[in-house]
C-alpha cells in the first residue's frame, strides 16, 4: 500500500498543543505542519476537525487525524465514538486514530465497528493501543495499524517505561503495520523504536509542544542565584 510505503522507516510528528495556549491556532498548528514537512517528516498526527482542514491545505503528506474527547463517566477520550470517526474521515484524513482498548465506548460501538466505519470510507484504522492484548483484538478485529499510543496512560499500564520497546517487539509480531508512540524525547529514541520492530516512530511533545519545552527549560533556570 502506497501509504504505508511512505511511512515506512520514517518520522511522524504528532503537532498538538495545550488546550488554551497561545498555540492553539488551526493556522498556526498548520504552520508546524508545514515546517515538520519541510523537515523530513512522513506524516502529521493532527487532533480537531479545525486543525486537520487547516493541516489538509497546507500540507501533502498523509496526515493521521483524531479527536479528543471527554465524556463523563467514561475514560476513553481518543476518537471514542463513531461520531468523532466520521468527524475525522470528513476532515481528509488519511488515517484514523482511536482508542483501542478494551474501555466502554460512550455510544456503546464495539472496535469492530470503529474498523469498518474507517474502512468503509476508504481510509486505515490506527488502533491506539495501551497493552499486547490490545494490538491482538485489534488486530482480529482488522486495523491497519497498531501504536503503543496508550501505553503508560491507562490504569494497567501505569508508570510503564515510555518509550514502551517492550510493547513495540511484541506489537510487531502481529504482522501489522507499528508505530511507536509516546515518549519518545530524543533522537536516539526514534532509532531505538525502530530497532525495537516499529515500522515509524511518532513524536509529539518534544517537537511541537512549546509550552511544555519552555517549562521545563524556565525550571531549570535558577532564578534564585
Amino acid at each position: 500500500m502506497k501509504v504505508f510505503e511512505a511511512l515506512r522507516g520514517g518520522l511522524i510528528v504528532s503537532v498538538q498543543v495545550w488546550r488554551g495556549s497561545a498555540l492553539d491556532d488551526p493556522q498556526i498548528i498548520a504552520a508546524m505542519a508545514g515546517a515538520a514537512q519541510d523537515g523530513g517528516a512522513v506524516a502529521v498526527r493532527i487532533e480537531g476537525v479545525e486543525n486537520l482542514h487547516a493541516v489538509r491545505r497546507r500540507v501533502a503528506l498523509p496526515i493521521v487525524g483524531l479527536v479528543k474527547r471527554e465524556y463523563p463517566g467514561f475514560e476513553a477520550y481518543i476518537s471514542p465514538t463513531l461520531a468523532e470517526v466520521e468527524s475525522i474521515i470528513g476532515a481528509g484524513a488519511e488515517i484514523v486514530a482511536f482508542d483501542a482498548t478494551s474501555r466502554p465506548r460512550p455510544d456503546g460501538s464495539l472496535l469492530i465497528d470503529m474498523i469498518r466505519a474507517v474502512h468503509a470510507a476508504g481510509r486505515l484504522a490506527m488502533a491506539d493501543c495501551s497493552t499486547a492484548e490490545d494490538g491482538v483484538a485489534a488486530s482480529a478485529a482488522g486495523a491497519d495499524i497498531l501504536a503503543t499510543t496508550l501505553c503508560g496512560y491507562t490504569a494497567p499500564t501505569k508508570n510503564h517505561t515510555l518509550p514502551a520497546l517492550d510493547l513495540v517487539a511484541e506489537l510487531s509480531r502481529l504482522g501489522k503495520f507499528g508505530v511507536c508512540e509516546g515518549g519518545v524525547r530524543m533522537p536516539a529514541d526514534v532509532r531505538a523504536g525502530l530497532d525495537a520492530g516499529a515500522d515509524a516512530v511518532v513524536v509529539g511533545t518534544a517537537i511541537t509542544n512549546v509550552d511544555w519545552l519552555v517549562r521545563e527549560f524556565a525550571g531549570a533556570a535558577d532564578r534564585g542565584s
